[in-house]
């Protein structure tokens, strides 16, 4: 417990906020309640190992990310001078499943519809910038209208907001331009009403503010009540990333330009999308395929 605590005060402030989160929760739930009373120098191996295995009954994933953060702390307890090694070197991690759900253009359509009539504007809005920019949600909700530049298009992400901690320069599609204007007028038209009562009022900073001035917390309770009326089931959020990515693959993009949009720092991030990319080869194959059994004769042609 210890341990946790100067975990937190001096090593978790690095971090970005969502990743704050996310450790001081599996800190919480996973590791202390296991592990919490027990002395820093007589943690031993079979204690981690009981513990992943503990949470690998009913959640994988989260077992080997709660290792993974006693993993490092158990680094930082050396490096501090409370132990001599670390007792998770060698746990074996759970298999984990990785997920590639794809919206379908069906899905992808109802879903539009859905968003561009919702009463809830501010988490509609950034669904829809998910959508059309393929950004993680973390960098999406904590826009700020200073990281925009409209007249160029691009989006730079400041280095704190995103995953891998470094600026990144993005170009922005027509409709997201479209999008950001609308916004950009809709904010506008919240400010003059503000200042009727307020005079001194100044424009919020962030794109997806909550009721407090805050950046939006979440939009999960949002999303599933549009993918009910979309009729959409066993999408994440995160899934709308991946139909970004998929949409680019099908387009026939290399695998550079998909991982520089999409913000990847290793190649292979990216080639999990290669296998989408053999749609629009098998289409050039089968043009090359019609002109060749053509064999010159009269009326033949390719129609797309």
């Amino acid at each position: 417990n210890d341990l946790a605590d100067r975990f937190e005060r001096e090593h978790l402030p690095r971090k970005r906020p969502g990743t704050q989160a996310e450790y001081r929760r599996l800190l919480r739930i996973q590791i202390l309640p296991a592990l919490g009373s027990k002395r820093v120098t007589e943690l031993r191996h079979a204690d981690v190992a009981a513990m992943h295995q503990t949470i690998t009954a009913k959640a994988p994933y989260r077992a080997n990310r709660a290792v993974a953060v006693l993993s490092k702390m158990m680094n930082l307890a050396i490096t501090w001078e409370l132990r001599g090694d670390n007792p998770c070197r060698g746990i074996e991690r759970a298999p984990e499943e990785k997920r590639e759900r794809y919206l379908t253009p069906a899905e992808l359509a109802r879903l539009s519809a859905v968003l561009a009539t919702h009463p809830e504007r501010t988490s509609a809005n950034a669904v829809r910038l998910l959508l059309l920019t393929g950004a993680r949600k973390g960098e999406t909700l904590a826009a700020r209208w200073q990281d925009f530049d409209l007249d160029a298009g691009v989006w730079s992400k400041p280095a704190a907001t995103t995953k891998t901690a470094k600026l990144h320069r993005v170009p922005l599609s027509a409709p997201a331009r479209t999008l950001l204007a609308e916004m950009t007028a809709e904010a506008g038209e919240e400010l003059r009403k503000a200042r009727k009562l307020h005079p001194k009022a100044e424009p919020c900073p962030y794109l997806f503010p909550s009721d407090g001035g805050k950046p939006l917390g979440d939009v999960k309770n949002f999303w599933r009540g549009a993918c009910r009326k979309a009729g959409i089931s066993g999408a994440r959020v995160h899934d709308l990333r991946h139909t970004y990515a998929s949409v680019l693959a099908s387009s026939g993009l290399s695998l550079p330009i998909i991982g520089a949009l999409l913000g990847h720092t290793q190649a292979a991030t990216t080639h999990r999308y290669a296998h989408l990319m053999d749609d629009p080869l098998r289409a050039a194959t089968e043009r090359a395929g019609a002109v060749i059994t053509a064999g010159g004769k009269p009326g033949a042609e390719v129609v797309q």
